[in-house]
C-alpha cells in the first residue's frame, strides 16, 4: 500500500533536522508529561518515535483514503441547504477517517485532549493532505485557528473549545467582508454588546468564508462604535451551537472544489469576546495569518509534490517516436525544473516551520515563568527570523506550486487538458494558493522591509559561511557571487530615492532573495544528503543564476522616468527615454 510518509524520504530527511533537539527540548518541557499521560515520550528519540508513527498514520489516510476519494469530492463539491453548509459526501468520509486516526488538535497541548505536536511535523502532515486534495486540506487544517484561541483566549475558553477541536469539530476564520479583502481595516460587521443576553451580538456580512459554516468560528469584527480603522477591530469566538449565522451562498470556483467557501449573514449571533478590545487586527490576526501563510506554504508543496508524481509517471509511460518522453531534453527539464523547485520550496517550509516552533514554544514557556536572558535573546532571534522567512515560504512555494501544475499538464500534452487526468484538478486548485491569506503581492509588501533593513543579506553572508561538502563547494562559491549581485541591486533601489521605484520593484528583489535563500538551503540539504538532494542543488541552482543574473540587469538598467512605459497610455516624445536619447 502506498504511504505518502514513508514513500517520500525527503520528508524524514527533515523531520531529523538539527533544530529538533531543541524544539524537543522545549516542547515537551524536559519530558515533564511523561508521569502525566501514557503516550507522552520520555526522552528525545522516543519524541521522535512518536513524531513518526503520526506521519506514518497520515501517510495512510492520506494516500489510501483522501486521495481515491478526491475525484468524487471535486465533481460533487459542497452545496447548500435551508442556510447550512452540506460537504460532498465522501468529505465526510475524510473527516471520519481522521478523526478515528486521531489527527486533530495536533498542537494542542495533552492537558486539553492534544498531541502535542510541533509545527514542524504538523506542517508534513498538512502537506501529504494537501497532496491528496488540497481542497479537503484547508478543512482538515483550519483545526490550526485554535492557536490563536490558545494563545489570546482565556483558560475558561481554552477548556471549553480546545477539546472539542481535539475530538474534531472544524474551525473557521471570519475575516474578508464584500468591501474588506486586503483591506482588513475596512471590516465592519457589527459587534456591540448586550447586558441583556450577557455577550456580544454579531450583525453583518462576511464573504469568501472557507469552511463557513464550521462548529467554532474565530470572527473579526468592529467592537469601536465609530471608528473606521484598524483600532476598532476585536476577535471575538462563536459557537455554531448558538445559531444566528447562516450560509447565504457557497461559491463556485475553479478548484478545491471540497473546500466550501461561503458568505455568512450574522443576525445578532451570539459570541464570546477573545483576549482585549481594539487588538482583533493588530494582534490577534496578524498572529493568526502567519499560521495561515504557513499553511498555505505546505499546502503549495503538497500539490508540488503531487504535481511532480504525475507529471514524471506520465513522462515515464508515454511514448513519442518511439521513446519515452522522459529522454526528450524539453520533457527532462521540466522535470528537473519541477523536482528542483519541490526540493527548495520544501527546504525553506520546513526551515521556516522549525523557527516558529522554537519562537512559539519559548512564548509559551513564557506564559508558565519568566524567560532567561538567553531565553529571551532566543526568543526574539527565532520570532525576527519566523517572521522574515513566513512571507518568502508562503509567496515563493504558491508560485512554485502554480508552475509545476502547469508544467505537468504540460508534460501531458493534450491528455493535460482532458477532465479524466488529475493534472487538471492540481492546476485549477493551485491557482488559488498564490491569491488567498495574503496574494504574493502581499507577501511582497510584507518582506520588503527586510530586503531593504538588511535583514535577508546578514542572513545570507552567513549561511554563506557555513560549512559544506567539498562536492557543492562549486556551487556555494556561485551563490557567494550572486549575494554580491543581490546586494548592488537592493544599494540601487535604495539609492533610487523614488518611493514608486521601489514599489515598482521590490517584486524583482523579493524572488531573488528567495532563489538565493532557498538555493543555499538545497545546498546545505545536499551537503547532509547527497542521494537525495545533489541533482536538485545543480539544478536549482542554475534557475537561482539565470533568474538573479537577469534581474539584476533589469533593476541598475531601471530608472524613474522609465515608470511611463508601465502606466496606461502611451507616453510622449517628451516623455520616453529613448526619444530623448
Amino acid at each position: 500500500m502506498a504511504n505518502y510518509y514513508t514513500d517520500q524520504p525527503e520528508l524524514k530527511f527533515h523531520l531529523h533536522h538539527p533544530l529538533m533537539k531543541r524544539i524537543v527540548e522545549l516542547k515537551e518541557r524536559d519530558f515533564a508529561d511523561k508521569d502525566k499521560y501514557e503516550d507522552a515520550p520520555v526522552d528525545f528519540d522516543d519524541a521522535m518515535e512518536n513524531y513518526e508513527k503520526m506521519l506514518e498514520i497520515t501517510g495512510d489516510v492520506a494516500a489510501n483514503i483522501i486521495e481515491p476519494n478526491s475525484e468524487s469530492v471535486d465533481e460533487e463539491g459542497p452545496h447548500l441547504e435551508n442556510g447550512r453548509m452540506i460537504y460532498a459526501s465522501k468529505t465526510y468520509e475524510n473527516l471520519d477517517a481522521t478523526r478515528k486516526a486521531g489527527l486533530w488538535g495536533v498542537s494542542m497541548p495533552r492537558r486539553y485532549g492534544g498531541l502535542n505536536l510541533p509545527v514542524t511535523p504538523y506542517s508534513m502532515a498538512s502537506e501529504m493532505v494537501a497532496s491528496a486534495d488540497a481542497g479537503f486540506q484547508n478543512i482538515w487544517s483550519l483545526q490550526d485557528c485554535i492557536e490563536t484561541l490558545y494563545e489570546f483566549g482565556s483558560e475558561e475558553q481554552r477548556q471549553k473549545y480546545i477539546p472539542r477541536v481535539c475530538a474534531g469539530e472544524t474551525m473557521s476564520m471570519d475575516l474578508t467582508e464584500p468591501d474588506a479583502g486586503s483591506d482588513l481595516q475596512r471590516v465592519m460587521l457589527k459587534a456591540t454588546y448586550s447586558e441583556k443576553d450577557g455577550c456580544w451580538l454579531l450583525n453583518g456580512v462576511k464573504r469568501f468564508i472557507t469552511n463557513g459554516d464550521s462548529d467554532i468560528h474565530l470572527v473579526l469584527a468592529r467592537s469601536e462604535e465609530g471608528t473606521r480603522d484598524g483600532r476598532g477591530l476585536s476577535m471575538f469566538i462563536y459557537d455554531k451551537r448558538q445559531g444566528g449565522v447562516n450560509v447565504r451562498h457557497i461559491e463556485h470556483k475553479l478548484g478545491i472544489h471540497g473546500s466550501p467557501t461561503c458568505e455568512l449573514t450574522y443576525k445578532n449571533a451570539k459570541a464570546e469576546l477573545c483576549g482585549s478590545t481594539r487588538m482583533g487586527l493588530i494582534k490577534y490576526v496578524m498572529a493568526l495569518m502567519n499560521g495561515a501563510r504557513l499553511g498555505i506554504a505546505a499546502q503549495s508543496v503538497g500539490v508540488s509534490q503531487a504535481a511532480y508524481s504525475e507529471g514524471l509517471a506520465y513522462a515515464k509511460e508515454r511514448r513519442q517516436f518511439d521513446t519515452a518522453i522522459i529522454d526528450f531534453p524539453a520533457v527532462y527539464d521540466m522535470l528537473s525544473r519541477m523536482k528542483a523547485k519541490l526540493d527548495a520550496g520544501r527546504s525553506i517550509l520546513y526551515q521556516t516551520a522549525r523557527y516558529v516552533d522554537l519562537y512559539k514554544a519559548l512564548d509559551d514557556i513564557a506564559r508558565e515563568r519568566k524567560l532567561t536572558p538567553e531565553e529571551r535573546q532566543e526568543q526574539k532571534k527565532y520570532a525576527r527570523l519566523a517572521d522574515a522567512f513566513t512571507p518568502i515560504a508562503k509567496g515563493m512555494n504558491s508560485e512554485y506550486a502554480n508552475q509545476n501544475a502547469y508544467d505537468a499538464i504540460q508534460i501531458h500534452g493534450g491528455s493535460g487538458f482532458i477532465m479524466e487526468y488529475k493534472s487538471q484538478r492540481l492546476y485549477r486548485d493551485a491557482r488559488i494558493f498564490s491569491i488567498y491569506e495574503g496574494t504574493t503581492q502581499l507577501q511582497v509588501v510584507a518582506a520588503i522591509r527586510y530586503i531593504t533593513n538588511g535583514t535577508y543579506l546578514g542572513i545570507m553572508k552567513e549561511m554563506i559561511e557555513s560549512e559544506v561538502s567539498e562536492d557543492m563547494r562549486p556551487l556555494q562559491i556561485r551563490v557567494g557571487k550572486l549575494i554580491e549581485m543581490y546586494e548592488q541591486a537592493v544599494n540601487y533601489v535604495k539609492e533610487a530615492g523614488s518611493q514608486e521605484v521601489h514599489d515598482f520593484l521590490a517584486r524583482r528583489l523579493y524572488d531573488m532573495t528567495g532563489d538565493i535563500l532557498m538555493a543555499l538551503l538545497i545546498i546545505d540539504d545536499a551537503s547532509r544528503a547527497p542521494e537525495l538532494f545533489l541533482k536538485s542543488a545543480h539544478v536549482y541552482v542554475r534557475h537561482a543564476e539565470e533568474e538573479v543574473i537577469g534581474k539584476t540587469a533589469y533593476v541598475k538598467n531601471f530608472i524613474e522616468e522609465d515608470l511611463v512605459y508601465f502606466k496606461t497610455g502611451m507616453p510622449t516624445a517628451e516623455q520616453c527615454r529613448c526619444c530623448k536619447e
